[in-house]
């Protein structure tokens, strides 16, 4: 019987190059938006003639932009909190409950991704507009939490299929109720799954730009709102300053779940249920 054959190492090597290669690709929009970002001309330009942080400073006198990264803030945190608590909840009934009609309620689930954004805006727009939410942080919180479920619930969904049942079922037998077995055993073992999916919802509601558009006001609107305007009306390397931060908030947002999560696993190996 003859031995199987290495791997091609030239075959290797090729593809290892087309993966860089398409990864730079995607990566080098966001790569020269940076040096951008820090030149001295009063328009984008690159490669830039100089260097300085005018931009960033204009950014931080500008009220209006101050006034909608608050509001993008808010409106993200609220969303990551009420998208985690409510994904969380549908995802244990999902693997724990009897739920009749379980792969519909999935497909339901995962219907704001599928569905274009432009046709939930227009959706959200006419509803909020009844209900006069429009421009409410209310509103935008409402409408980033059904955005930003889908990734909490399947995120969760993955940590409780990793999870082992049987040492809840063990805490169960040993006298604890329901709510005490999840919240001594089970919310420890899967909270490295929580925090991501808490941190993907921060993300993509602060980032959600379609939706957004269609349920601001003149008075309150979200950073990406903000953008688009200034697209506009005024393109100045501002946004290309705005455009870096939410970058490397998006990349602090990753690194610091990622350090999260590891940190949680350890403590879980180390101490046990």
């Amino acid at each position: 019987m003859s031995r199987p054959r290495a791997p091609n190492r030239a075959g290797r090597m090729a593809l290892n190059a087309a993966a860089y290669a398409v990864t730079v690709f995607l990566l080098l929009p966001t790569l020269i938006i940076i040096p951008m970002s820090v030149g001295p001309e009063r328009l984008l330009s690159f490669p830039p003639k100089g260097f300085s942080l005018r931009w960033y400073a204009e950014y931080f006198r500008d009220e209006d932009w101050i006034r909608a990264t608050l509001f993008s803030a808010e409106a993200g945190i609220i969303a990551a909190l009420c998208a985690t608590t409510i994904g969380t909840m549908l995802a244990l009934a999902i693997v724990r409950g009897r739920l009749p009609g379980k792969g519909l309620v999935e497909l339901l689930v995962i219907g704001p991704v599928i569905v274009p954004h432009i046709a939930l805006a227009v959706a959200m727009f006419l509803v909020f507009e009844q209900l006069r939410l429009t421009g409410s942080l209310l509103g935008f919180a409402m409408a980033h939490t059904v955005l930003a479920l889908p990734f909490v619930v399947f995120t969760v969904l993955a940590a409780l299929y990793r999870f082992d049942a049987e040492l809840e079922r063990a805490a169960l037998s040993c006298g604890a109720g329901p709510v005490r077995a999840f919240c001594h055993v089970t919310l420890p073992l899967i909270a490295p799954g929580l925090v991501s999916a808490a941190l993907f919802a921060f993300i993509i509601s602060f980032d959600e730009a379609v939706v957004s558009f269609f349920i601001s006001d003149l008075d309150r609107k979200t950073l990406p709102r903000k953008m688009f305007e200034d697209i506009d009306f005024n393109i100045s390397p501002t946004l290309a300053a705005v455009a870096t931060m939410l970058t490397a908030l998006t990349i602090a947002a990753l690194l610091l779940g990622y350090a999260l999560k590891r940190g949680m696993e350890r403590r879980a190996r180390r101490t046990g249920p």
